[in-house]
């Protein structure tokens, strides 16, 4: 299936019915399993509420921080997934319902941002690591600018959220997780100035949303201590 063809397949599930039903069940199996298993301690739940447009942008340390922060917000947060998972039908029709979309890591990948842009648009919250792909250890390093670039097109306020121990409980190459704590830390939104947004200050911005993210995981990781 061809990139352009796998976006709208997947906007495509996201829009029917069943999509919201996906994200309900899987938020009620997620309760009943992971949460089990992980010994899960978070705080300012109540900013991956913040009403849309919104950027939830949390760090990437597992395959588990999406699911977690999804479910911890309590209502369905689409995503950038990157396009290979969708190849797998099982699996790209569930992240798909759940509102996921396709990216290609390899390109630019205008298709993405714009569909990105287009959800935030239609008044829906999203879900960006804004380190890209996963990361190890405390500190948040380079960001890239492309969350802090759709915000600004979009108005969209960004929040940052830091996550401690899922890498323990689900490194890269783990197929199961295992009993770990985790801690989940969301901060106050960060707000957009208004108007356009030179070159300079988008990186600056981008600066700050990496000064917040810091924060946020550096509590995250106190709440396991």
């Amino acid at each position: 299936m061809a990139e352009n063809e796998l976006a709208d397949w997947a906007a495509e599930i996201a829009a029917k019915p069943y999509g919201e039903r996906i994200y309900s069940v899987t938020r009620i199996v997620t309760q009943q399993t992971l949460f089990r298993l992980l010994d899960i301690r978070a705080e300012g739940l109540e900013h991956l509420r913040t009403d849309p447009p919104v950027i939830v942008a949390p760090v990437h340390r597992s395959n588990l921080d999406s699911l977690i922060v999804g479910v911890l917000g309590r209502r369905r947060l689409p995503t950038l997934a990157k396009e290979s998972l969708f190849k797998i039908k099982p699996v790209g029709w569930w992240i798909a319902g759940l509102g996921a979309i396709p990216l290609d890591r390899d390109a630019a990948d205008r298709e993405a941002t714009a569909a990105a842009r287009k959800i935030l648009d239609s008044g829906k919250p999203l879900m960006i690591f804004p380190e890209g792909t996963r990361q190890s250890g405390q500190a948040i390093t380079e960001l890239f600018d492309g969350t802090t670039w759709i915000a600004a097109k979009t108005g969209a306020s960004i929040v940052p959220v830091g996550i401690a121990g899922t890498e323990a409980a689900m490194p890269p190459g783990v197929k199961f997780p295992r009993r770990a704590t985790v801690g989940v830390s969301v901060g106050a939104p960060i707000v957009m100035p208004e108007g356009r947004i030179p070159r300079a200050k988008l990186t600056e911005l981008t600066a700050v949303v990496r000064e917040h993210l810091q924060e946020a995981n550096d509590r995250a990781h106190r709440l396991i201590a």
